[in-house]
């Protein structure tokens, strides 16, 4: 059983759209943990994230996000990382020691999931190139990080959360 001391710890990577806070919700239930989003947490003490990027550069946000996630690791629970945070190495090495799933997802489903979204770094002409391109510059840090990769594509995302909730009891 986990102690106060030793919190049962998952943490979720992955590109955007990729279902880490839907799954994640899920996964956090099932196991009787609290469920942390670190960008819904930078949102709600700095403000919304497009405004960050906007007034203070992706390098400000990259250290918020980097305290956030030390943060979340500290108090457990399911904790759902934004899709950005791999790139910093400070971040990866944070996860060193936790149990990471890495949740992909194809572009055909990413173009379902983007629609109408207001993600800083997909602004611009073609969202689903652009989410391409993020994705394969970040894939080698996500593979790093994690012990396990779930694919969200075409599956429900409960059935994917039940499988991440067995993963991580053999872990144990």
């Amino acid at each position: 059983m986990t102690s106060a001391a030793d919190p049962l710890t998952l943490v979720l990577v992955g590109p955007m759209a990729a279902g880490k806070t839907s799954v994640g919700r899920r996964v956090a239930r099932r196991l009787g943990v609290a469920f942390i989003d670190t960008d819904k947490r930078i949102v709600a003490a700095h403000g919304p994230i497009p405004g960050i990027f906007e007034e203070h550069g992706e390098a400000h946000f990259r250290t918020l996000e980097r305290a956030a996630v030390a943060e979340a690791l500290a108090e457990g629970g399911v904790i759902s990382l934004g899709g950005g945070a791999v790139t910093e190495a400070a971040t990866r090495d944070l996860l060193a020691e936790h149990p990471v799933v890495f949740l992909t997802v194809s572009p055909d489903a990413v173009a379902d999931r983007l629609r109408g979204s207001s993600r800083p770094l997909l602004a611009g002409e073609d969202p689903l190139e652009r989410w391409k391109k993020i994705f394969e510059e970040r894939r080698g840090w996500y593979a790093e990080v994690s012990s396990a990769t779930f694919d969200t594509s075409r599956r429900p995302m409960q059935k994917i959360a039940d499988e991440i909730v067995a993963w991580r009891r053999e872990q144990r």
